[in-house]
C-alpha cells in the first residue's frame, strides 16, 4: 500500500550492465523537506548525500513533478506541468555530483515563493537523486564477454512540500467501497481523494453497528499521505465481525481539528 511508498519513495531501476545489486548513495535525514511559507518568504536548506561504498559515485539530481491515485499508478510529470507544482520556486546545486569512497557531500537548494496573495493550501514537487552507470563496469563487461545482466540502482524522490500559512480547504471523498474475501482474512477496501487545498495525512477508522444499532467496536485501518487532487487505497481488516447485516461510521482522521466520515451497509455472508 502507499502507506510506506509516500513517506519514504525510492525506485528501483534494472539496467542491463553486469553487476551486483546496490544502493551506495544514501540521503541523509528523510526523503521530505517540509516547509510553511508565506506570499514572497524565502528558504534555504540542504540535502546530505552520503556514499558508503568503498569506490566513488557519480550522480545527478533534477526536478519532477509528482501525483498518485488509488489504483496504484505514480505519475512524474516534467517539473513545472502540474496544478499546485512548486518546482518553478526552487533552485538548486550542484546538478551533477562525484563523490568520493565514504564522503558525504551538500546539495544546496533555495526556495523562493512567489509574492502572489492568491496562493492558498499546498504545493508540491520532487528533487530525484540517480546514481548513474558505472562506465568503468560496462567496459569490463564487454571485455569479459558479459553482455546482459542486472544492476539495481535506488533511484531516491525527495519530497518538497510547501505549505502556504495555515491556508487552503480540507476535504475527502470516499469512493469504492467493498469488502474482500481471503483464506484467512476478510479486508474492506475504501478509495479516499484528497478534494481539498492542503495535504492530509488521515487515519481510516470504522466503528461497526450490528442491525440493533449495537457497536461491535472500532477497526483501525490505514495512515496515509494524500496531496490535492491524489487518491488513496485504505484497508481495514473486518475478519472478526460474524455473519450478519451491519452499518458503519467510516472515518478519515486527519489528526486534528479535520475528521472526514462517510456512512456504509454492508452484509457479510
Amino acid at each position: 500500500m502507499r502507506s510506506f511508498r509516500i513517506i519514504a519513495l525510492c525506485i528501483c531501476t534494472v539496467l542491463t550492465l553486469a553487476g551486483t545489486a546496490r544502493a551506495d548513495v544514501d540521503i541523509v535525514g528523510g526523503l521530505t523537506r517540509q516547509m510553511t511559507m508565506l506570499p514572497g518568504d524565502k528558504v534555504e536548506g540542504k540535502l546530505l548525500l552520503r556514499n558508503n561504498a568503498d569506490r566513488p559515485d557519480h550522480v545527478k539530481i533534477y526536478q519532477t513533478d509528482y501525483s498518485f491515485s488509488a489504483d496504484g499508478k505514480d505519475m512524474y510529470p516534467d517539473p513545472g506541468k502540474a496544478e499546485r507544482s512548486n518546482a518553478s520556486w526552487i533552485t538548486f546545486t550542484p546538478r551533477d555530483i562525484n563523490i568520493a569512497p565514504r564522503e558525504t557531500i551538500s546539495v544546496y537548494y533555495t526556495v523562493q515563493m512567489p509574492s502572489d496573495s492568491k496562493l492558498s493550501g499546498t504545493y508540491w514537487s520532487m528533487l530525484m537523486v540517480e546514481p548513474l552507470p558505472d562506465d568503468s563496469m560496462l567496459a569490463n563487461s564487454k571485455n569479459a564477454g558479459i553482455h546482459v545482466g542486472i544492476r539495481m540502482v535506488t533511484r531516491y524522490a525527495v519530497q518538497m512540500v510547501t505549505n502556504i500559512g495555515d491556508s487552503g480547504a480540507r476535504d475527502v471523498r470516499f469512493s469504492n467501497g467493498r469488502i474482500v474475501d481471503g483464506t484467512d482474512k476478510r479486508t474492506a477496501f475504501f478509495d479516499v481523494e484528497n478534494t481539498g487545498e492542503r495535504w492530509l495525512n488521515p487515519q481510516l477508522w470504522a466503528e461497526v453497528f450490528d442491525e440493533s444499532g449495537v457497536s461491535l467496536g472500532r477497526f483501525e485501518g490505514d495512515k496515509m499521505r494524500l496531496y490535492p487532487g491524489c487518491s488513496g487505497r485504505f484497508r481495514l481488516d473486518l475478519s472478526r465481525l460474524p455473519k450478519g447485516n451491519f452499518s458503519a461510521l467510516v472515518v478519515a482522521d486527519n489528526g486534528d481539528e479535520h475528521v472526514f466520515g462517510s456512512q456504509y451497509k454492508f452484509q457479510l455472508k
